[in-house]
């Protein structure tokens, strides 16, 4: 017996013992079935992921960035993540970076022997100059990847705020992180292809993580994308959209202080506030870009930061 026999994410799964044998419909049935659970199992952890969520904000309050880190499927769903903010949130996109073992290659190829160094972990760390201000969310659906181990053991030596993500309670991963995630999604419809259930499990939390740590920082006001970057068509619609639903501006004005504004948040200021572009630009930066803040508007409990 090895130790990969007692990991809950490689056991067999008695519920699809026989999907092979089952009519497609029924075969979709059974997966589904199983996919059913993700959410109360990520449910159960949600006060660990709020204390991420303030943790993570109150390091980019400091300047610090966000670190993803895994191998295989979970690095790939943390470079997607990332990927998303500054489109999203009009972040810089040093603030969330994905990095998967194997490096750029393994997102479109395997690379599976890079996820067992635990050096190459560190090392992919320190290159981006790792420091006690960053946050480190190591992710590894078995909780016991060599490499993840190593990024962690790396950065709570540089003082950073160390997240494991796992989907085996009791795992390295767990035992190594300040703030432990771990929603125990159980064996897979294929055993062992985290990529299913435990693949879910890891990008919801994922979602959380970043929208979570970005509400707390001001990039949303009430549930509206204000920090959207109007790139194309599409953005541009949805930014007027914005404006529109936050002033009680029609479309056409709602488009036409989109263009003389440059930004949702400045649009927003001025057609609320009664003010030039210029102004409102200044009230914005003095309240370091928290929309809500600029136009004096009470926020809501931030919550208290995650420890270390």
């Amino acid at each position: 017996m090895t130790e990969f026999d007692s990991l809950l994410t490689e056991m067999r799964n008695p519920a699809t013992e026989e999907i092979d044998r089952l009519p497609t419909l029924e075969m979709l049935q059974a997966i589904h079935e199983g996919d059913r659970t993700v959410a109360d199992a990520v449910r159960a952890e949600l006060p660990a992921i709020a204390r991420a969520v303030d943790g993570i904000a109150a390091c980019f309050e400091r300047g610090g960035r966000l670190f993803y880190q895994g191998a295989g499927t979970s690095g790939r769903l943390g470079v997607l993540d990332a990927s998303e903010c500054p489109p999203t949130f009009n972040v810089d996109p040093q603030m969330v970076q994905g990095i998967i073992a194997g490096g750029e290659r393994a997102l479109r190829h395997s690379v599976e022997r890079a996820e067992d160094d635990p050096r190459q972990g560190a090392e992919d760390l320190k290159a981006r100059g790792l420091g006690s201000n960053d946050v480190v969310v190591g992710i590894a659906a078995s909780g016991r990847t060599p490499y993840v181990l190593g990024g962690l053991e790396y950065a709570r030596s540089q003082g950073a705020l160390t997240v494991g993500l796992s989907c085996a309670p009791g795992s390295d991963v767990e035992r190594l992180a300040a703030i432990a995630i771990t929603p125990a999604v159980g064996p897979e419809a294929i055993c062992g292809s985290t990529r299913l259930r435990a693949g879910t499990a890891t990008k919801m939390v994922l979602n959380m993580l970043s929208t979570g740590a970005m509400i707390r920082m001001g990039m949303v006001y009430g549930n509206l994308m204000v920090n959207v970057q109007p790139s194309n068509a599409k953005l541009k619609d949805r930014a007027a959209r914005i404006i529109a639903v936050a002033t009680g501006a029609d479309r056409g004005e709602a488009a036409e202080l989109l263009e003389q504004a440059g930004s949702v948040r400045v649009a927003i200021l001025m057609r609320k506030l009664g003010m030039p572009r210029e102004e409102a630009e200044a009230r914005l930066k003095a309240a370091q870009g928290r929309l809500r803040a600029a136009l004096g508007e009470a926020a809501g409990d931030a919550g208290e930061s995650g420890g270390r």
